[in-house]
């Protein structure tokens, strides 16, 4: 994507060959700034704090943290001692994992004085890799709200919902949930998304917003709780969000509050789409309620709020009473029962373990063998 007029991409090596870079989104939309990674504990902490998010773009940079442990120490043991590291920065996106085990299974093979080159080419990959992902999955997705457009005669703009951010930010470019809404917009198609303010930590209106606005996309920030009365009222098409994780069977796990998107969809007729690359597909778990590890955050990511005052300085709040518990649960999971269909870089199925397997039957072979 482009800012200030330069195409950027959310992760990359730094001009010496050896660190690498970061957009740190805990300042974004008040202020762009940039984080340089050292080492692989470093890494772990950008993914921790969340000075990088999402599925796409926590794989790919806990794959450039292997990368900046090889550099240091080749050897055997910090190869597995950054593994561990890396892995428990974040517990519920999957994709971590997989960009880890691919890491480790390609270094292992090879002799310690061959890892730090081996490392690198392997990161960049999985991050170019991401990038035609996206991209693909933002040209499935587009035909759905082409073919809502068509539906309506062309008479308006096409009525999006999304929850979270699952644009670019959250991956190496183009994004999930997003990347149909770019090249739908690229492409010519009128549409406006609602996007959903994505309490505690604000995702939807600080940086789904901010992307939006970038891009010269019709936008609309609500309110988290608002969706099921748009849904009555007929002004939302169809709903996209991303997922951080996706069972073989289609359940997939969001950020909190995707479940109530879902529920409501469900009783209005409306579409409820969820976009995701392959690598976020858990092949070894079915049941997404009992299987997929929730991750509970600090609560001062509900109890405080940090913002732009009017004289421009950035400042954090209190808005819950000091001595009242809060208790942060940071995802949910959606019933592949309530979901409409899976966008896929393959293309669209439906949210079930055969439509999976259908498009990716390497991947479920693998998980069997």
């Amino acid at each position: 994507m482009r800012i200030d007029g330069r195409d950027t991409r959310t992760i990359w090596l730094g001009e010496d060959g050896t660190a690498v870079v970061v957009i740190d989104q805990r300042a974004l939309p008040h202020r762009f700034a940039l984080r340089t990674l050292r080492s692989d504990a470093e890494a772990a902490e950008a993914i921790a704090d969340m000075t990088v998010r999402g599925a796409p773009l926590i794989g790919a940079t806990g794959a450039y943290g292997l990368a900046l442990a090889m550099a240091t120490d080749p050897g055997d043991g910090n190869l597995a001692a950054a593994y561990g590291r890396l892995l428990v920065a974040r517990p519920t996106a999957v994709n971590l994992r997989w960009a880890l085990d691919r890491m480790r299974a390609k270094l292992a093979a090879r002799q310690p004085a061959d890892r730090r080159r081996a490392a690198y080419a392997e990161a960049a990959a999985i991050a170019d890799e991401d990038v035609a992902t996206c991209a693909a999955i933002g040209e499935h997705g587009a035909g759905l709200i082409r073919a809502a457009w068509e539906r309506a005669g062309r008479s308006r703009p096409v009525n999006v919902l999304t929850h979270c951010n699952a644009g670019w930010l959250a991956t190496v470019d183009w994004g999930t949930a997003l990347a149909p809404i770019y090249k739908a917009h690229r492409a010519g198609v009128p549409v406006h998304v609602w996007v959903d303010e994505t309490r505690p930590r604000n995702q939807g209106a600080s940086l789904t917003a901010y992307e939006l606005l970038a891009e010269g996309v019709p936008h609309t920030v609500v309110v988290d709780n608002v969706g099921g009365h748009l849904m009555q009222h007929g002004k939302v098409d169809l709903c996209i969000v991303g997922t951080d994780r996706t069972t073989r069977t289609g359940d997939v796990c969001n950020k909190v509050g995707t479940y109530l998107k879902a529920l409501a969809a469900q009783d209005n007729g409306v579409p409820f789409y969820v976009a995701l690359p392959s690598s976020t597909v858990d092949w070894r778990i079915s049941d997404g309620v009992r299987q997929i590890p929730i991750e509970e955050r600090a609560a001062d990511e509900v109890a405080l709020m940090t913002g732009e005052t009017a004289a421009g300085a950035i400042e954090t709040v209190r808005i819950v009473p000091r001595g009242s518990p809060v208790a942060n649960f940071a995802f949910d999971v959606t019933p592949a029962r309530l979901v409409t269909g899976l966008v896929t870089e393959r293309g669209i199925c439906p949210a079930s373990e055969a439509g999976l397997t259908a498009l990716f039957p390497r991947e479920e072979a693998d998980r069997a063998a």
